[in-house]
């Protein structure tokens, strides 16, 4: 005679909790239990993730970039800017980078940063071994306009004019730009920058608009 389920069924196996959907209620309750455990842990790295690609936007961050180890050559008859930066960093460039020599493929820079920069007669010339690659921009009536800019260099000169000055703050502090160093390392800061005859020697550069009227691209004899 075939026995009743409710005569042969332990205490153990009885489902306790029917909205588990399953006669043992196990395989439920365990997936359940993983795909829970599973949407914390995500959410940290959702979070981060998130918090990092606002933070970017909003240039609380430099990116970081992989450098050709290529340094490049930038002018301007002027450049004024606000909410200006400067402290340094090591750039890095792509593993086993050609250009690495005995640099172990680190650059010692001086991080620049301007908030809103414009300007006027700009040039960038990059040495190619024979020729150089030359772009002009900002030679009319119209000048050239950047936010959030950075630039790595390795030199920089002209003839330079600051208001609200602040020398030896500890870079992980500056608020003026919206970009941070490390912690420990020397920085100045001001309101604002003003530079005549401008010359770099840059390694990087990044902003988060850049608009270059009258843009020219050629190839050249000489550099900037």
């Amino acid at each position: 005679m075939a026995s009743s389920p409710d005569a042969t069924a332990s205490p153990d196996s009885t489902p306790e909790h029917p909205e588990s959907g399953s006669a043992t209620g196990s395989p439920a309750r365990h997936g359940r239990v993983r795909l829970r455990r599973a949407a914390v842990l995500a959410v940290p790295a959702i979070v981060l993730a998130a918090g990092l690609a606002i933070m970017t936007a909003q240039g609380a961050l430099g990116v970081q970039l992989s450098i050709s180890g290529m340094p490049f050559t930038v002018t301007a008859d002027s450049l004024d800017g606000t909410g200006f930066e400067q402290f340094g960093k090591l750039d890095y460039m792509a593993d086993d980078s050609p250009n690495a020599g005995d640099t172990g493929g680190q650059v010692l820079v001086a991080t620049s940063v301007v908030k809103s920069a414009t300007l006027t007669k700009l040039c960038q010339s990059v040495d190619l071994g024979g020729t150089n690659l030359y772009i002009t921009a900002g030679d009319g009536k119209e000048k050239v306009t950047a936010t959030d800019l950075t630039t790595d260099s390795t030199a920089m000169s002209g003839n330079a004019e600051f208001h609200g000055i602040e020398i030896g703050n500890d870079a992980s502090t500056l608020d003026k730009g919206g970009v941070q160093g490390a912690k420990g390392v020397f920085s100045q800061q001001a309101d604002t920058v003003h530079i005549d005859k401008l010359r770099q020697t840059n390694y990087a550069t990044t902003a988060g608009v850049f608009k270059l009227p009258n843009l020219h691209l050629s190839f050249h004899d000489t550099g900037c």
